[in-house]
């Protein structure tokens, strides 16, 4: 794992933070929802499926930054967008020393529900293309 800060994780995807030190979400160059999640908010409901549920008013952050998660939330919603994923341990919780961030470009993530609090992403590795679709032959 890299030590990134939170701007480096989100350029990663082609985004930039409304705030370096606590943004929770922005929107990529190629209209990808960029999503901060934290570690205690996964889960594994089916297999090949990892989880992410949380609300927005459970969001320890400024009310600017909850503001636009949820106008972000709103967007890749009605627009069916991808959404990427990058984990922010906190302080220690996987290091030993201040937060670190991680990003899973492995991984693509799918609103499944937005209440305009409660949100529900689900995050799975995209299939392989097939060999037909992709026009190799052999």
């Amino acid at each position: 794992m890299m030590n990134l800060t939170l701007i480096d994780a989100f350029r990663r995807f082609g985004a930039k933070p409304e705030s370096r030190l606590s943004s929770l979400s922005a929107m990529a160059a190629d209209g990808a929802m960029v999503l901060n999640c934290l570690p205690t908010h996964f889960g594994h409901p089916a297999r090949g499926v990892l989880r992410y549920e949380t609300s927005l008013s459970a969001a320890d952050a400024d009310s600017k930054v909850v503001t636009a998660l949820g106008d972000h939330l709103t967007r890749a919603r009605d627009a069916s967008l991808p959404v990427r994923m990058i984990v922010t341990f906190p302080d220690g919780e996987k290091t030993g020393k201040g937060g670190s961030y991680y990003v899973r470009p492995d991984l693509t993530g799918r609103i499944v529900e937005f209440d305009g609090d409660r949100f529900v992403i689900d995050f799975t590795r995209p299939k392989p293309a097939s060999p037909a679709l992709t026009g190799r032959r052999k």
